[in-house]
């Protein structure tokens, strides 16, 4: 039994009322408004609460899972605690899934899109789920740094068009959270509010989500966040992947406007998942010297709809065809 003193024996914390409010039982519990989600989640990151208070409240929302608001009011103060300066960046990507049963194509999609002239910056975390192959250690294998500063993210875009920035330089306190998940046994709603993070605010967005009913609400805050141009889908093992084994529903904004578009199933069978995820076998894919017939339809389907995203194209044919093009002549 812990011997720690009790301070609030006589008062309350200030944060206990955010617990409360999404604590108090099946009939008086609520959702927290925006003000009340920004007000709690700034506590959170100035370190003003106490463990055993984050630890309650972030399994409750987990069990509750996060509205709209507080998803919005969550990233919004989170963004406004940030130390970047905005950058001349065409797209923010977002990878904090890692992969399990196939090799991580989305990243071959946003490399080709970065040697065809987009300005592409990545973010994520890696090593809080065990058993995964994460973005990190699959750029630097293929010989990309990982960025510490902003200065570096301004010299890898000059150099490559790409750069990643992981989420530890973003926020440590965010990159402390996440990297509870074998702690608490669960994600925690910090999983969901990095996707939206967009350090540098990009004019367009892609985030990948778990479970569909991520979908709506990634979609609803990006927009009520002010993002003009979105996409939400549920990506390959969580990753922003277009998995051509099933239909993929994008919930996303275009110039302001909220759509959904559906692309059909490409495959009559479910591909298998991989043996092992050797990324020798990867690498020779990206250069050309193998073929992978799932992994190059994923990785030109997933730059169709960045494509898309970006306003680079009116119609997701043109944009997959775009794709296939930038594909193909990518050496």
């Amino acid at each position: 039994m812990s011997t720690k003193r009790n301070l609030y024996k006589d008062f309350e914390h200030p944060f206990a009322q955010y617990v409360r409010i999404v604590g108090k039982g099946k009939n008086g519990a609520r959702s927290l408004t925006y003000e009340e989600a920004y007000n709690a989640f700034s506590m959170i990151l100035k370190n003003e609460v106490l463990d055993v208070q984050l630890g309650a409240f972030l399994m409750l929302l987990r069990v509750k899972e996060e509205s709209v608001d507080e998803l919005a009011g969550f990233v919004q103060a989170t963004r406004d605690q940030l130390n970047f300066e905005p950058m001349q960046i065409d797209l923010d990507w977002s990878s904090y899934a890692g992969k399990r049963k196939h090799y991580p194509w989305f990243l071959l999609a946003a490399l080709t899109l970065a040697k065809n002239g987009y300005k592409v910056v990545m973010h994520g975390a890696s090593g809080h789920t065990m058993n995964r192959v994460y973005t990190e250690q699959v750029l630097q294998y293929l010989g990309y740094p990982v960025c510490q500063n902003q200065q570096d993210v301004a010299a890898q875009i000059e150099q490559h068009n790409f750069a990643y920035l992981p989420l530890s330089v973003i926020s440590p306190v965010l990159s402390d959270l996440i990297d509870l998940r074998n702690v608490m046994g669960l994600r925690s709603p910090v999983h969901t509010l990095a996707r939206l993070i967009n350090p540098f605010n990009a004019p367009a967005t892609m985030q990948a989500i778990f479970h569909p009913a991520y979908r709506s609400s990634h979609q609803q805050a990006a927009f009520q966040l002010g993002y003009l141009n979105s996409a939400v889908i549920k990506g390959e093992g969580g990753e922003f992947e277009r998995n051509p084994d099933a239909k993929t529903l994008i919930c996303g904004i275009q110039n302001g406007e909220l759509y959904e578009h559906e692309l059909p199933k490409l495959t009559d069978n479910r591909s298998p998942a991989e043996e092992e995820l050797d990324l020798a076998v990867f690498k020779q894919v990206w250069e050309g010297q193998q073929r992978h017939e799932y992994g190059e339809t994923a990785a030109t389907e997933t730059m169709g709809i960045a494509l898309y995203t970006m306003g680079m194209a009116k119609t997701f044919e043109e944009a997959m065809n775009t794709a296939q093009t930038l594909w193909k002549n990518r050496f």
